[in-house]
């Protein structure tokens, strides 16, 4: 009984390359010659393959070889299959082989100039594939130190783990232009959520001015919160350059004291290999060179 599935032997292509070479010189003498072989080689060969697939190939009585019924059936498919091999062969010659690196940005990078800094590194590396994560800095720092990503840009108050780049984040108060509400009693606030950027800071503020307060809305998004503060929901604490024409800055005149104790950082491993060394430069340089003044579009 021939074995099926999985224990199926596989035919071996040099096999396949004597009957091939057989039939396409008119004889073993011939074949030997094309192969750099002997012909009592190719004759084992031939021998070896028609005892894998059970069947004679070549019926060798006449004066001249011809293949059998089951040669001729075997033929074409060795030649499609020799035929994939050189191709395999062939690509793999001129492959690259794809590198990943996953990065993570938080959201209010991801369509600032970021997108166009990951596109210029995109055409200089196209062999490497960008994985691309946004979301919370803590959701970030969390998956990063899991070893879920390769480099992270995120936001941290100065100096809390050494980044290989950093610059200052300039933070503005922010309330509506439309519907302002910073005179509201008690103001009402629009923060991340527990534990999210900002928000104790908020707090600490208005407690110390001696206001009383309310969250008025929380969200998870960044544009979520600029749109929020927009509308008249509450005030906020949010990165300078978020600042759209929608909303009106706040600062010393309201009481409201500057928050400057935070920073964006670039974090990689020590071992990191230079494709996402390259990456980091990239995104260092942009960290560098970006200006921090408000997006008034």
């Amino acid at each position: 009984m021939k074995p099926h599935g999985s224990q199926r032997p596989l035919l071996d292509p040099d096999l396949l390359k004597a009957i091939v070479a057989v039939v396409d010189f008119g004889g073993f003498t011939a074949a030997a010659a094309r192969l750099h072989s002997t012909q009592s080689t190719v004759s084992q060969k031939i021998r070896r393959l028609e005892d894998l697939v059970g069947h004679r190939l070549l019926d060798r009585s006449g004066r001249t070889i011809q293949l059998t019924d089951a040669g001729q059936a075997l033929l074409g498919h060795a030649r499609q299959l020799l035929m994939l091999n050189d191709q395999i062969l062939d690509m793999m010659a001129g492959a690259t082989v794809a590198l990943t690196v996953r990065l993570g940005v938080p959201e209010d990078f991801v369509a600032s100039r970021t997108t166009q800094v990951l596109a210029d590194f995109s055409r200089r590396h196209p062999q490497v594939k960008l994985e691309i994560t946004s979301g919370l800095c803590s959701g970030l720092v969390a998956s990063y130190d899991r070893g879920e990503l390769d480099l992270i840009l995120t936001k941290q108050r100065h100096h809390s783990r050494a980044a290989v780049a950093s610059r200052p984040e300039t933070l503005a108060w922010i309330d509506s232009v439309r519907h302002p509400c910073f005179q509201a009693d008690p103001v009402p606030l629009v923060t991340f959520p527990p534990r999210g950027l900002y928000r104790e800071d908020i707090i600490r503020a208005i407690e110390a001015m001696g206001r009383s307060w309310r969250i008025a809305y929380t969200c998870s998004s960044l544009n979520g919160l600029q749109n929020a503060v927009a509308a008249g929901l509450g005030i906020s604490l949010l990165p300078l350059r978020t600042v759209t024409q929608d909303h009106v800055i706040l600062g010393a005149r309201e009481g409201l004291p500057a928050i400057n104790d935070y920073e964006i950082g670039l974090f990689h491993r020590p071992m990191a290999d230079a494709t996402v060394r390259a990456l980091a430069q990239a995104l260092a340089d942009m960290l560098t060179n970006e200006a921090l003044e408000p997006n008034r579009s």
